[in-house]
């Protein structure tokens, strides 16, 4: 070997062993850098107590549930929120417990809890089947509020003479300002001719509304749902009527 390429393999040589201690000097920066970034001290959003599901982002802020902790950033849960208004438009899915790093992924929209996000404390989801009469198909929409009208014979309740109503069939009012939460749709046409029959309506009622809306739909000879007004809705006066109030409405006494 010439002396020409002992110096270039002399070169090669230095070159290579400076690049690696460049390399090396560079891992170890850097390294250092992202041991320093983990070890530093960030804060976090935790539960200050358990935030059960169903409950609202609005519920969250206003409440106090969330409190701010300090940790070492490598100990961040994926998905953590940054700020508590991430939150204010969302509704828990999941149970967050006191403690814990709150996380995006344990929340959702309201849309996507559907029928139980829109239900709290005595709140009820019932679904009614009828026909397309009784429940306003094709008219009837999500986010109406309706009354339910019924009539039913009172001859085993009130056989006695003189008593409320004397017997006979009496009608009223029975429930009111229930919300549809799913209204039905409009009866789609077979052969020319629309069903009438098979259709069904989800409301919103209370527990003990739900007692009177069964008793309705095993015993009323005849019920249906009236929409309420959308705004500045108001109720007359509780009353029924059957024969007798019928037949002296507007007649005066002799």
């Amino acid at each position: 070997m010439n002396t020409t390429n002992r110096l270039w393999h002399v070169v090669a040589a230095v070159g290579l062993a400076l690049l690696a201690a460049m390399l090396t000097t560079f891992y170890v920066s850097n390294y250092k850098r992202n041991v320093q970034h983990d070890e530093a001290k960030v804060t976090v959003l935790v539960a200050s107590k358990d935030i059960p599901v169903d409950t609202t982002g609005a519920e969250i802020l206003s409440r106090n549930f969330l409190t701010k902790v300090s940790v070492v950033r490598r100990q961040v849960v994926p998905g953590a929120i940054s700020s508590p208004e991430q939150l204010r438009n969302l509704i828990a899915t999941q149970p967050v417990y006191a403690g814990e790093q709150v996380t995006r992924k344990r929340f959702g929209t309201p849309a996507e809890r559907g029928v139980r996000a829109q239900i709290t404390g005595k709140q009820r989801a019932i679904e009614i089947d009828g026909d397309a009469h009784q429940l306003l198909a094709g008219t009837l929409r999500v986010g109406d509020h309706v009354d339910v009208v019924a009539t039913w014979d009172a001859d085993d309740i009130y056989a006695s003479p003189g008593a409320l109503g004397r017997g006979g069939k009496i009608s009223r009012v029975v429930l009111r300002n229930l919300l549809v939460m799913a209204a039905p749709s409009t009866p789609a046409k077979a052969g020319g001719i629309a069903p009438t029959t098979g259709i069904a309506v989800q409301l919103r009622l209370t527990d003990a509304e739900s007692q009177r809306m069964e008793w309705i739909k095993a015993n009323s000879a005849n019920w249906r749902l009236l929409i309420r007004p959308p705004a500045d809705s108001a109720n007359s006066p509780r009353w029924y009527d059957n024969a007798q109030t019928l037949l002296k409405d507007g007649v005066g006494m002799r």
